[in-house]
């Protein structure tokens, strides 16, 4: 093996396969992890005494949302840095065409090299794109984009099919830009997967690695409610916006998404921000119904830290909505047991002159979404440290997982061979959230004031060091990952 440019030693490395943290040194050559074990040779290499902290390979953030409230250029560089802080190395952005985002309608062909040009060169780390086919248009693109840029993941809204992204119905045609003769419904829902299930056949090297992600809730029980919960006015804020959206209406959503992967033979099927237990159960239903099916299920850290009377604000309206606490403990019973495959934040930076309306105590006149990739990390290990959860769980969660579903093959563990994305955590450290002290433009978070036991100190880039003593330091080095990566 030749000299290591960088080897930590003193550090309890946390590894999927190992529950307990381990006493390795790492070592780092050319950006790529060379060495993995106790004792390493550090001769002639730059040395870091980690003094006994966590070393966490680095977050696979695989649900964010850079570019829906503001200029993508600048959230690139903005919200990375929130993810540095959050030890996310690694993001996965949500995209597609239509309001918000660019703010255009028409062809991937001509719409994604606007996205990549929009945030070269403005991430403090490595990311790369989700993409939702919109129209007819795109279905024809999908095995293209996998082929030609290295999307090799797509998404469905279901809830767009007639009802608001904030909670009020809206012109389908207008608000996505598709053409007026074509509908965003179950039908294209269906035909999004047929496309989905051709490019995997199209490209059979990368078919375990090329998904569909749903965002599982029902338009039309959505719509009735909202107006149900309006008009009886007895419930207010996060509460009532739960209500509106109800526990059912995503179960439902579940069990329809999972019913069309088998009629279109679609086996990789990712079940996006399961919010509650009704959720859960039909996600659990339907793999026990469609075994052929390769279900991966995702819960993020909001619905996990925080529920309708302990978030600190509205600014927690997202979808789905952050549910009541006998939803969250639901969820960690699920996470506890294995059934949960990963967890993210569904950052979406929403600024607060843009996230509230007026009065700005009406929840369902707020943007939904708000940020959160700065908590990730901390919050699992603070709180799935009360609950038992081994820590070999926290980092096949958070990293692991995402990181062999999404094609990025060189991401996701502390291993020879990966990207030497590394993060130490301090466990003893005690701290209280506030949103002032996060790197994000978000001037206010849902967890104000919450307090956590385990903080982020340091995060490695490709083994350079992009946070340090929790402070984000050097210029933008993060780099598209076109997947799979390493290929």
């Amino acid at each position: 093996m030749s000299t290591p440019d960088l080897v930590i030693t003193n550090a309890r490395v946390v590894h999927h396969d190992h529950a307990e943290p381990q006493d390795w040194d790492v070592a780092v050559t050319d950006g790529v992890i060379t060495g993995v074990g106790p004792g390493l040779d550090a001769s002639g290499a730059t040395v870091v005494d980690a003094g006994g902290k966590l070393l966490f390979p680095g977050v696979v953030d695989a649900h964010q949302h850079w570019g829906i409230y503001n200029d993508l250029h600048t959230d690139t560089g903005t919200e990375s840095r929130a993810c540095a802080q959050g030890g996310v190395t690694t993001a996965l952005n949500y995209m597609r065409t239509g309001q918000y985002y660019l703010n255009k309608g028409g062809a991937y062909s001509d719409f994604f090299p606007e996205v990549l040009a929009a945030s070269e060169g403005e991430a403090y780390v490595d990311y790369g794109f989700h993409l939702a086919p919109m129209s007819k248009e795109h279905l024809g693109e999908v095995s293209d984009l996998v082929g030609e840029h290295g999307v090799t993941s797509f998404k469905i809204f279901m809830f767009y099919g007639s009802h608001g992204l904030h909670g009020r119905s809206t012109s389908q045609s207008d608000f996505l830009m598709i053409p007026e003769d074509e509908r965003y419904d179950i039908a294209h829902f269906e035909f999004v997967m047929r496309a989905v299930q051709k490019a995997r056949q199209d490209h059979p090297d990368l078919a375990d690695e090329i998904s569909l992600s749903l965002h599982c809730e029902t338009a039309e029980i959505m719509t009735a409610y909202t107006k149900m919960v309006e008009e009886e006015g007895e419930l207010t804020g996060l509460a009532a916006y739960s209500a509106s959206r109800p526990q059912h209406s995503e179960g439902l959503a579940v069990t329809i998404a999972s019913y069309l992967a088998h009629e279109t033979e679609l086996p990789t099927i990712n079940l996006l921000h399961l919010s509650s237990a009704k959720a859960m159960d039909a996600a659990l239903r339907m793999a026990a119904t469609f075994p052929e099916v390769n279900f991966r299920r995702e819960v993020t850290v909001g619905h996990l830290l925080a529920d309708i009377d302990t978030a600190a604000n509205l600014g927690a309206k997202v979808n789905p909505p952050i549910r009541p606490r006998e939803d969250v403990e639901a969820l960690w019973g699920h996470v506890l047991k294995g059934e949960v495959d990963w967890v993210v934040s569904d950052h979406a930076c929403c600024k607060e002159e843009l996230k509230f309306g007026e009065p700005k105590d009406d929840v369902f006149l707020a943007k939904s979404g708000f940020g959160g990739a700065e908590y990730l990390l901390a919050g699992m290990v603070s709180e799935g440290g009360k609950r038992g959860l081994p820590l070999g769980e926290v980092a096949r969660m958070t990293s692991y997982n995402p990181a062999q579903r999404f094609g990025l093959r060189t991401k996701g563990a502390i291993a020879v061979g990966l990207d030497a994305d590394l993060v130490l955590v301090d466990p003893t450290h005690t701290w209280t959230v506030r949103a002032a002290e996060s790197e994000s433009t978000q001037e206010y978070t849902p967890f104000e004031g919450f307090e956590l036991t385990a903080a982020v100190t340091d995060t490695y880039l490709r083994g350079s060091k992009v946070l340090e003593a929790g402070k984000v330091v050097g210029e933008p080095r993060g780099q598209y990952l076109k997947r799979p990566t390493g290929r």
